[in-house]
């Protein structure tokens, strides 16, 4: 049935803009301001119109933002701020009506002679509230429940202020903006009104993505772990809280840089078995004043412990020097529970297990769990090293292999010695890559595990995607802290992870496992993303206001508080500037 929801208001365009903000240069379009006579709307954006950060706004399914007028009104009493104008909220349609309570997901409006879609309620950053100088604008329209929506272009055409809104076809379900708005951001996320939402095609791709994460969370876990979103899959909770004392019962040399670790429990309780892939923080030094924490990939077989880490020597790295050359067989270290969600799916799809220097230690245990369960699928190991000097576990790798139904095996020296054979020790000269890939001719419908340096991922994972290889098959596990990414800001020179300037605060000492940075609390941090931007820590996403569903747990940022469990701060704590990475960044120490 045809509808009219009320005479357009305004049409509101504007092309991004480098503004101020706390030291730093923002490029953003959140500026917008009403224009008069016929746009032209195409499928990606209005003419004249344009968006600072393409990853986060616009794309086809998020073309045009529409506020309410009504919302206007709200908010200007609720401010008492009566000098809003149209387009201040960045969006470029101001209508009358179309209340978020009232529009649903799938609903379909003819404007002038454009035809649209709604597809999801829109995500706000933090550029709203610069827009608004109100900081918290962000995480108040989520708040109250007035984020207004995006609509996808089904036909373009001209659209202009004073234009008829008419209701051509009610979206499936009927799910309103303002009820899957509140599905994704509060709690308890029913099983039954999230598996509606999954089944309305017009959906967006993240908000399918994020809600599909709940449900599976719900389906393989009792505890509910918060909106994964658009991050790593959910991993089961930790099989103990807080550190344990394991004894280093032998210390290995595996290659000229790289020595392990056997570590068992000391505290008399047996340690628990870990998923195949998976990492443990542990916390080593010669006294609590200099101790250390870092995360370490189980690098053996996880089903069965003792467990095994492998490090590698670093010039100037402090803990893994010091576990080369001080710490003793005998000696004590404190670890965390085995956590992590890069781990081997369990399906019958070929396995690609790709990896480069100390990246192989996650893969390596994957390979000994698909020998220890008899696998019969087909495993592809590829590994990339300097040298023979430095290709640890070869010999390991090619007797776990020997034991597989079905593999193929290439490793490749960047820089082999004279004394490296070709054809025994490895199997040609130069860096993993996708010229190699194409040329082995791996299965593209396999499941890829990629392990390594920055530059080894990012060029493997594109070169894979180049190669039609899904993004869902494509699984990630990089050593050290990823860098920030920091949405619209301008990009500065990279500063190593320092103590912040001043005198140690008085509170619990937090650790930055990626970055090896360990620091005292203090009161002039309001969160404890302050403290990481003070210390130059990288920031993945760095979500001010806990609204942004890139990030794996959903969680509230702009609090600090602390949990019986140092590893695993609470859901209401701060800790949005860790969650995207794939081990954890942030300890506190109670």
């Amino acid at each position: 049935m045809l509808r009219t929801a009320g005479p357009y208001i305004s049409v509101n365009v504007g092309l991004p803009r480098d503004v101020a903000w706390q030291g730093k240069t923002v490029h953003t379009g959140i500026w917008k301001a009403p224009v008069e006579g016929p746009r032209r709307v195409r499928r990606l954006n209005i003419d004249g119109d344009g968006q600072g950060d393409t990853a986060g706004h616009g794309g086809e399914q998020r073309a045009v933002f529409v506020y309410q007028d009504e919302s206007y009104r709200y908010w200007q009493e609720h401010l008492g701020r009566p000098d809003l104008v149209h387009g201040q909220f960045g969006e470029n349609f101001t209508v009358e009506g179309l209340a978020d309570t009232n529009v649903c997901i799938g609903d379909r409006y003819r404007i002038g002679s454009a035809l649209f879609e709604v597809t999801q309620p829109r995500v706000t950053c933090y550029r709203l509230g610069i827009r608004m100088d109100e900081p918290d604008m962000p995480a108040l329209l989520v708040r109250h429940g007035r984020p207004g929506f995006y609509f996808r272009v089904i036909e373009e055409g001209d659209v202009e202020a004073g234009d008829e809104i008419t209701l051509l076809a009610n979206g499936p379900e009927s799910m309103s903006v303002f009820e899957i708005n509140a599905l994704l951001y509060l709690p308890p996320h029913p099983r039954d009104r999230l598996e509606r939402a999954l089944r309305i095609p017009a959906l967006s791709r993240g908000w399918n993505r994020s809600f599909a994460s709940l449900l599976e969370q719900q389906r393989t876990s009792k505890i509910a772990a918060g909106n994964a979103g658009l991050g790593p899959a959910a991993s089961p909770p930790p099989a103990w809280r807080g550190f344990r004392p394991f004894r280093v019962s032998r210390k290995i040399a595996e290659s000229g840089t790289v020595t392990s670790l056997i570590l068992e429990p000391t505290d008399g309780h047996r340690a628990a078995p870990a998923l195949p892939g998976q990492f443990v923080v542990v916390r080593l030094g010669p006294s609590e004043a200099q101790a250390m924490t870092r995360s370490y990939s189980l690098s053996s077989r996880s089903d069965a412990p003792p467990y095994r880490i492998s490090i590698k020597r670093e010039a100037h790295g402090a803990a893994s020097l010091y576990i080369a050359d001080s710490l003793r067989v005998g000696d004590v270290v404190e670890v965390g529970a085995p956590r992590g969600s890069f781990t081997l799916r369990q399906d019958a799809r070929p396995v690609v297990l790709l990896s480069a220097g100390i990246g192989v230690t996650p893969v390596l245990a994957m390979l000994h769990a698909l020998v220890a369960e008899g696998s019969t699928r087909d495993v592809w190991w590829l590994h990339g090293a300097r040298n023979g000097r430095e290709h640890a576990f070869a010999a390991e790798t090619r007797g776990l292999l020997a034991g597989l139904a079905h593999y193929h095996s290439h490793v490749c020296f960047s820089a082999p010695d004279p004394a490296d054979r070709p054809g025994a020790d490895f199997d040609s000269a130069g860096h993993l890559d996708q010229h190699l890939i194409e040329r082995l001719n791996m299965p593209r419908d396999g499941d890829f595990y990629l392990c390594g340096p920055a530059a080894f991922m990012s060029d493997l994972t594109a070169g894979l995607a180049a190669l039609g290889v899904a993004p869902d098959r494509i699984h990630t596990e990089l050593f050290g802290a990823r860098p920030s990414l920091t949405p619209g800001i301008a990009a500065s020179p990279r500063t190593p992870a320092h103590a912040p300037v001043g005198a140690p605060g008085p509170g619990p000492m937090v650790s930055f496992a990626r970055s090896g940075l360990n620091v005292r609390w203090g009161p002039s941090y309001a969160s404890l993303l302050e403290l990481a931007e003070a210390c130059d820590v990288p920031v993945r996403w760095s979500c001010r206001t806990g609204v942004c569903h890139n990030c794996e747990s959903g969680l509230v940022a702009g609090e600090v508080s602390y949990a019986p469990d140092p590893l695993d701060p609470p859901a209401d704590g701060n800790v949005l500037i860790c969650c995207s990475q794939p081990k954890a960044d942030v300890v506190i120490d109670l």
